[in-house]
């Protein structure tokens, strides 16, 4: 099918290329993968190679046809595919909210363009190589995925209540919500990064949330002032709105899929607590030592 997408994707104004379109649809139809309003767009557009049938198709209301393989689409999709998957098998509170929200995901729209972050450069290769050990579906879609993805930092917090090693420290991409890849209505899915030994301050937002971490252990709180938990990779976080959390980073880098399930556009905030230099100079070992 490959070789038939390919002619399907020939690039809109070479002569003749209508109809070229026009034949590879049909055999996609005969497969199954077309259907027949789909078909009968790409006929009427035949005798038209400057045409573009991907607009007409958004134009009429109908499906999107498959990316070319190895594209941006086809990697993007694959992403979101592997995301709904793993989070489909983990059990924790909020796990009908997750699985509505994405149920909610459109195809494929106009996003923000590929952005590249210093600290995905410097970090989400050694993340991906610890995700891979429990993960390796998953990982593998992020790391052919990362490239195409508006990686930036979270800025809504005051930089001298969130503190500069986690302001320099993370990076994150939304891969279905708002501007993403894939729209949703009040719903963000993404990518969470974040540099070795960072602290994340105490802090709350009213979105519930769902963390996947996929590396570990990383310490977590969910009060200020309490003793950190110790936690591997794989098991869920669910923060229910406005409960305060805190993740102390371990010696490998952070890495999870998050999801807020509502309340998207309300800013996160900080809680102060009066322990965060103690921590930030604490190795994870410790905390995990008296858990």
């Amino acid at each position: 099918m490959d070789e038939t997408l390919q002619l399907l994707h020939t690039p809109l104004g070479i002569p003749g290329s209508g109809r070229v379109r026009y034949g590879a649809a049909m055999e996609l139809f005969r497969q199954g993968v077309l259907s027949e309003a789909q078909l009968d767009l790409y006929r009427e557009a035949s005798p038209f190679d400057a045409r573009d049938p991907a607009t007409l198709l958004q134009e009429r209301g109908l499906p999107p046809v498959l990316p070319l393989p190895g594209s941006a689409a086809s990697v993007l999709r694959r992403l979101l595919a592997a995301a709904g998957d793993y989070l489909a098998d983990l059990t924790h509170p909020g796990h009908e909210d997750v699985r509505r929200g994405l149920a909610r995901c459109g195809p494929e729209a106009g996003h923000s363009p590929a952005k590249q972050h210093p600290v995905v450069e410097r970090w989400l290769e050694t993340a991906l190589r610890h995700a891979a050990e429990h993960a390796p579906h998953l990982a593998d879609a992020i790391a052919a995925a990362a490239p195409h993805l508006a990686w930036i930092s979270y800025d809504r917090y005051p930089r001298h209540e969130i503190g500069e090693s986690f302001a320099e420290g993370h990076a994150f991409a939304a891969i279905a919500g708002g501007d993403a890849p894939f729209p949703a209505a009040d719903f963000e899915l993404g990518l969470f990064l974040i540099a070795p030994h960072v602290l994340y301050r105490d802090h709350c937002h009213r979105a519930p949330e769902l963390y996947a971490p996929l590396t570990g252990p990383h310490g977590w709180r969910f009060a200020p002032e309490r003793p950190l938990i110790v936690k591997p990779a794989g098991e869920p976080v669910w923060n229910p709105s406005l409960q305060p959390h805190l993740t102390k980073v371990g010696a490998v880098p952070f890495l999870c899929l998050f999801v807020w399930t509502r309340d998207v556009a309300e800013a996160a905030r900080v809680m102060p607590a009066g322990d965060w230099a103690e921590i930030e100079a604490a190795e994870l070992a410790a905390a995990q030592r008296a858990s």
